[in-house]
């Protein structure tokens, strides 16, 4: 027999990601609240638009996403020359760490960070490195703190996955002005749609502003199609030249281009989506917080449940289950005692705010 062939060093040390479940085994409904997804579904124009899309399924896409990038750049008033497009933003993300981190380079994080820059980085070859977080936030001057002659990316998520916690424009200012300037700040803005805080920014004026900061965005949250993987990010020329050049050339399909489109251009589906969100999320934790339940202050379409220890989190998850709720559970990101609840439908809330509660009550 011969042998497997190794892989290259470091690869085997990666922990898998491993997504939200969508089945419980003997439940027929299930009420998923484990991912973040749009609660509203994709937009009726974006299904159409996917629909007649199919009848195109043998040509190649268009390898520039040239509609996409036009309408994605009229959206949020970019330049559409310096917008890159991905299946989504977790391909940016390791393309960026892929190009710019290798052997012997430092890739730095908050320490309840998306576990995909950890991993993008041992695949990059580089090491991972957390700065720690305070009250479940990032903390600039302990990223600043970490920084080495070794660091060469700093990824922040703003708003932050799982705590839904967020830098202010200042902070997020403050961040790059002290980190030096061959360090590249990665801003991930994947629920930048969802915050409505008027001391807040995605950091396009930042990546306006130089050549060492990106930002990375998604459709697979406000925009509900994460099924098609679309993701986006906006660069400075030079990076997305870079990007360009190691990304695969047919790297986002027709359907999911054509679909993307029509999503960003439903402008009133989007503020329906950010109205529906921004009720139950003020909802979900008002109600939280009278059973005794902790959560962040997020700003996302998710609730960060804290509970007294990772038992009770863990039995919490347990009787979810048992109602045909999926939850996730935060273990992964040092969040043991934590559940992240995503918003979802008017009457999936409602049934997670019975279990919740016959839940703590059944435990009084």
């Amino acid at each position: 027999m011969t042998r497997a062939i190794p892989p290259r060093p470091g690869i085997l040390d990666i922990s898998a990601y491993v997504g939200g479940e969508s089945k419980i085994e003997g439940v027929d409904r299930i009420i998923k609240l484990a991912s973040n997804e749009g609660a509203l579904g994709p937009s009726p124009k974006a299904v159409k638009a996917l629909q007649t899309a199919a009848e195109t399924m043998h040509r190649y896409p268009d390898g520039g996403a040239t509609a996409l990038r036009t309408a994605i750049a009229k959206r949020f008033g970019l330049d559409a020359a310096r917008i890159v497009c991905g299946a989504g933003s977790d391909e940016l993300i390791s393309l960026l760490t892929y190009s710019y981190a290798g052997p012997g380079d430092e890739v730095l994080y908050s320490e309840h960070g998306f576990l995909m820059y950890p991993i993008a980085a041992m695949a990059a070859g580089a090491t991972p490195v957390k700065a720690p977080e305070t009250n479940l936030k990032t903390d600039i001057e302990a990223l600043l703190d970490a920084v080495t002659d070794n660091t060469r990316i700093v990824f922040v998520a703003n708003p932050n996955n799982p705590t839904g916690t967020y830098l202010t424009t200042q902070e997020l200012s403050h961040l790059r002005a002290g980190l030096p300037e061959d360090v590249l700040l990665v801003i991930d803005a994947a629920y930048a749609e969802f915050v409505t805080k008027n001391d807040y920014t995605p950091g396009i004026e930042l990546v306006n502003a130089g050549q060492n900061t990106v930002m990375t965005r998604t459709f697979s949250k406000m925009f509900a199609m994460g099924g098609l993987r679309v993701g986006w990010g906006y660069f400075p020329t030079e990076i997305a030249d870079v990007m360009n050049r190691v990304r695969g050339p047919f790297n986002v399909n027709s359907a999911a281009q054509a679909a993307a489109v029509a999503s960003v251009e439903d402008l009133d589906f989007q503020a329906k989506a950010l109205a529906h969100n921004s009720e139950w999320l003020e909802k979900t934790e008002a109600e939280l917080h009278a059973l005794g339940i902790e959560t962040t202050a997020s700003v996302a379409n998710f609730v960060l449940a804290r509970f007294d220890s990772e038992a009770t989190a863990l039995a919490a998850d347990d009787f979810l289950r048992s109602q045909g709720i999926i939850v996730r559970r935060m273990g992964g990101y040092g969040l043991a005692d934590s559940l992240r609840v995503s918003i979802g439908a008017a009457d999936e809330m409602e049934a997670f705010l019975a279990a919740i509660k016959a839940f703590v009550e059944d435990r009084a």
